[in-house]
């Protein structure tokens, strides 16, 4: 999957020695394991992360550095699994036992500006520039602590890599870059992975660089070569359930810092009220990502997100119409690789209700 810059210091370089030895020497078993040390070994250069950051990752260090991983999983005691682009395999077992697990979890939240713990069991993070971190405690998971490390692409993606590669093979760039200059209001939607985050971040440079964009996310990840590109990321709530800031007012911030092109990195809940309020009012060139499993399911994933924000299936068709001009629908293949698979536009049908109509792509 393509995956966003890392912002680490260029001069500082990572490479493993040798694999990762199970178990760590250690004599505490609820000891987080260390980084593989050492810098001599060529076959395993990366530039991630700088050694002192991969630190954080303790003997999954060597993982995270390598470039072509696109995910790593830890599905609970002695469940290792990788992702290097076409798909998560099981590692040899790591002998990891549940309490070295869930010490590396509360470590990774940790290092990320957040807590974990029983109160508090499912909680997702930003590290170092785009490496997201999702952990989740027992008993939300019976089988032990879960942890979904999501790595970012060593070098920035922009949209003539991605024509190169046949991102724009069914619907063309010529299109999606017209939609950009018009300013048109586009909702990139797919299924989790199908690459909407780094699609959004590459279309996003293509902005005049006098536009003034600014995002909203749960977890800041969009990694954008801009000039004027502000993001602002949710809060957790402190010990004693204070201080949270959801996107729902995000987004009001937002519009009170003067934003030529509004964006939501992802539309999940009752913030979609004010994202379409906004791009109702004048705020043209905005855009946002939705997970859908297809273009003809988008309308639905519409109406969920509308109920929660205690709008009825009428008003949200006639604000999504209004305010969103296109849709790209994103699909992860079999052999790794992505593309758009569908352009659409929203319409009303004749109960007044939300349909997507497919423009380009297969059916």
């Amino acid at each position: 999957m393509p995956r966003g810059e890392s912002r680490s210091n260029p001069d500082e370089r990572f490479v493993a020695r040798h694999p990762a030895v199970w178990p760590p020497a250690d004599d505490d078993p609820a000891a987080v394991p260390s980084a593989p040390t050492a810098v001599d070994h060529p076959a395993v250069a990366q530039d991630r992360l700088a050694a002192a950051e991969l630190a954080d990752f303790g003997r999954l260090g060597q993982l995270v550095a390598d470039p072509e991983v696109t995910d790593v999983f830890v599905n609970g005691a002695g469940r290792l699994f990788v992702d290097r682009g076409s798909g998560a395999l099981l590692q040899p077992d790591p002998h990891l036992d549940e309490r070295q697990v869930r010490a590396l979890a509360v470590q990774l939240i940790a290092a990320g500006g957040r807590h974990i713990d029983e109160a508090t069991p499912c909680v997702d993070v930003r590290l170092h520039e785009g490496i997201r971190i999702h952990a989740v405690l027992p008993p939300v998971s019976p089988t032990g602590t879960l942890l979904s490390i999501r790595l970012p692409r060593v070098t920035r993606v922009t949209v003539d890599q991605l024509e190169r590669e046949g991102f724009f093979a069914i619907v063309p760039i010529g299109e999606v870059r017209s939609l950009l200059s018009r300013r048109r209001n586009i909702l990139l939607t797919g299924a989790g992975g199908s690459g909407k985050t780094t699609t959004l971040s590459a279309m996003l440079a293509l902005a005049d660089p006098r536009d003034r964009i600014i995002a909203i996310e749960d977890v800041a990840e969009l990694a954008v070569d801009h000039p004027h590109f502000v993001s602002l990321e949710a809060r957790q709530a402190n010990l004693e359930g204070a201080g949270a800031i959801g996107l729902e007012r995000l987004v009001r911030e937002a519009l009170r810092m003067r934003p030529d092109r509004l964006v939501l990195g992802e539309c999940r809940g009752a913030e979609v009220r004010e994202l379409l309020a906004a791009l109702n009012t004048g705020h043209d060139g905005g855009a946002g990502t939705l997970h859908a499993n297809s273009l003809t399911d988008v309308p639905a994933r519409m109406e969920a997100l509308g109920a929660l924000a205690g709008l009825g299936p009428e008003a949200i068709a006639r604000q999504t119409v209004s305010a969103i001009h296109a849709v790209l629908h994103l699909e992860r293949r079999g052999d790794g690789s992505r593309r758009i698979a569908q352009m659409g536009r929203f319409e009303l049908d004749g109960r007044e209700r939300l349909r997507a109509v497919r423009v380009h792509g297969h059916a």
